[in-house]
């Protein structure tokens, strides 16, 4: 019975090893599936039209919907990025940008559509507020939340401070984007 016993601990343990030598080996490929450069070919277009980092992109895409195109959150946000049909009006109104307005969730489940407003949207933030870290606050929480918490000097304006965003689930949804930017410049530079 004993001699049994440390058969099973050795195979637990040689299967473990086995783990840990294919995770060493083939840990950019595993990442590189997690964290994928998908609908590649739009994002560049649109990063290069707006002058946003591409992986700035794709890590709120793996943030927002984790690529499921088809994605609608509880609070009405639609496709990749997750754009709320006030916002994408909004943004396809100032920049010209055509959308069926009668027609708004479809139109913002279309991937193209989908990434060009989010990605112009991202880059009016960057450009207003001038850094990633409030840029990606108010991307979630919303621009005035994050004008307020700027005006009350609960954060920083320069993004310093961002353990001091006083929603958890912005504070947790900041510091996740740029974990996932800093693994996507790691993974695909």
């Amino acid at each position: 019975m004993k001699n049994n016993s440390w058969k099973k601990v050795i195979s637990i343990i040689i299967v473990i090893l086995i783990i840990i030598l294919m995770l060493v080996l083939f840990k950019d490929k595993i990442l590189k599936m997690i964290y994928p450069k998908t609908y590649s070919e739009i994002i560049t277009t649109y990063a290069e039209k707006y002058d946003v980092e591409e992986n700035l992109i794709y890590a709120v895409i793996k943030a927002e919907s984790n690529f499921d195109s088809s994605a609608v959150s509880n609070k009405s946000a639609i496709g990749l990025m997750q754009i709320v049909e006030e916002t994408a009006l909004d943004v396809a109104k100032k920049n010209n940008i055509e959308l069926d307005a009668g027609n708004i969730e479809e139109e913002l489940l279309d991937i193209d559509n989908n990434i060009h407003i989010g990605t112009k949207y991202l880059a009016t933030l960057l450009m207003q507020y001038g850094n990633k870290e409030v840029a990606l606050a108010a991307y979630n929480a919303g621009i005035g939340t994050v004008n307020n918490w700027i005006e009350k000097q609960i954060i920083k304006a320069d993004g310093s401070d961002i353990e001091n965003i006083p929603y958890k689930e912005t504070n947790n949804y900041v510091r996740k984007i740029l974990r996932d930017y800093n693994i996507y410049n790691d993974l695909y530079s």
